[in-house]
């Protein structure tokens, strides 16, 4: 037993600290650079990667000589050709070997050109791989700032709650000393129902919100435990107003450096050296050509002499080197009609950037005056906060008098609350558009 209890401190120390580690808060960025490492989506695309650094390691090596071997082995059974080219009827076994080389020496400049085009996939698949995390990113604050919203709603529906239950022990003072009827006490707490009603739903919502941040981050097995760190939220006009640029300086800039638009811009090269690669089959084809060969007669019989395998590969041995030239004269223009099919996948791929630009510049707005409409409703919640909190303390203090009837408090409570919910709401939209605009201005996502 004394051991035991030695023992208790040291387990409840271990508990203690398994307890903090599950239960610890995530911050934003810790939440985003978890997403970034373990995202399968990411994963698959940094896979293309791979493969684009294959296909550019092939196009590279397509300098190299192609050297091929062949082997064969023959048995022949009656009247065959001997050795010294005569038939006769013998059985005879035949040992070749065989070794070829192909090598390009000109192939109207091809290789360099696919392999320029392959490095340029290469950066176009960098640079996808770059959109999909900051998408990724973006889509993670919007879970994170999600959860941070229904907080603060929760905080409103535990308020809503307290004031109720102040409210009923108020009511059945009054009620005790004949100020107000007993209907009053019971529609007190009818309201304290329905105030508790919508405490469990803003804890559900705030535990859903929350699952949607953990799917998000496919952080496996958080048993319930996974929270976030909640930033100051005050004076966030003051804070975040610096974001709010004019959409047109935020493009300018924003086009220089973002993944999407340089993406494009490096499919369009690539574009452009497909097209030098096919008006590549316009010009000749030179290659240089080497081989090595021979073989082993053996036949069967005593009245033939047979030489020794190694004398036998030696004295049949053939080389040979040369080079050779192809020159297109007629195609049934498959040439010319690759070469017309690149330029218009430069005309493509042209439009294809065009297009690029307007999304992001119609994106930048779109956040612009989101923040603008959020701020001016942040602004004007503030001011309805005031009026309706010194409303419902009037009310509070009419009710407490017994000169107010229960659905008068009432009343001045829910739109207490409501204009707390609209104001939690105008905040939490202004400071996710800023972060959209300080995302696209290249400024890094924090809270």
């Amino acid at each position: 037993m004394k051991k035991i209890l030695l023992y208790i401190p040291a387990l409840l120390l271990l508990f203690s600290l398994q307890s903090k580690a599950q239960r610890q808060a995530w911050t934003l960025e810790e939440c985003i650079n978890y997403a970034i490492e373990n995202n399968i989506t990411l994963k698959q695309i940094e896979l293309e990667q791979q493969d684009q650094e294959v296909l550019l390691n092939t196009s590279r090596n397509s300098w190299l000589p192609n050297l091929n071997a062949n082997v064969g082995q023959d048995f022949n059974f009656g009247r065959t050709i001997t050795e010294d080219n005569t038939y006769d009827n013998i059985n005879t076994a035949s040992t070749q070997a065989y070794l070829s080389l192909n090598m390009p020496v000109f192939d109207g400049f091809k290789i360099q050109n696919d392999i320029a085009a392959r490095k340029l996939d290469l950066l176009a698949s960098i640079e996808n791989l770059n959109k999909a995390k900051e998408d990724l990113a973006m889509n993670v604050t919007s879970y994170y700032i999600t959860v941070l919203f229904n907080k603060e709603i929760l905080h409103i529906a535990e308020l809503q709650v307290l004031l109720s239950q102040e409210q009923v022990e108020r009511t059945e003072v009054l009620v005790n000393t004949g100020k107000v009827p007993l209907s009053q006490l019971y529609d007190i707490k009818a309201q304290l129902a329905d105030n508790e009603v919508t405490l469990a739903e803003a804890r559900n919502n705030v535990s859903i919100s929350l699952l949607d941040l953990v799917q998000a981050l496919e952080l496996e097995r958080s048993g319930g435990n996974f929270n976030i760190i909640e930033p100051s939220t005050e004076n966030v006009i003051e804070k975040y107003m610096g974001s709010l640029l004019p959409p047109d300086d935020i493009f300018d800039y924003a086009v220089t450096f973002k993944p999407q638009i340089k993406a494009q811009e490096y499919l369009l090269e690539g574009q452009k050296k497909n097209l030098k690669i096919a008006q590549s089959s316009y010009y000749p084809q030179l290659s240089l050509n080497a081989s090595w060969g021979s073989r082993y007669y053996h036949a069967y019989g005593d009245e033939y002499p047979n030489e020794s395998f190694g004398n036998s590969i030696k004295n049949n041995e053939s080389k040979g080197i040369g080079l050779s030239l192809s020159i297109p004269i007629f195609n049934r223009f498959q040439v010319r009609n690759s070469v017309r099919r690149a330029r218009l996948g430069i005309l493509n791929q042209e439009l294809e950037i065009d297009k690029t630009k307007k999304t992001l510049y119609k994106e930048i707005q779109t956040a612009y005056y989101n923040a603008t409409a959020a701020q001016e409703k942040y602004i004007a919640s503030e001011k309805s906060v005031e009026a309706t909190q010194e409303a419902f303390k009037y009310a509070e203090e009419r009710y407490s008098a017994g000169k107010s009837t229960a659905y008068e408090f009432n009343e001045a409570k829910t739109n207490y609350a409501k204009s707390l919910s609209e104001l939690a709401q105008a905040k939490y939209n202004f400071i996710f558009c800023a972060k959209i605009l300080d995302f696209y201005n290249g400024i890094p996502i924090t809270l």
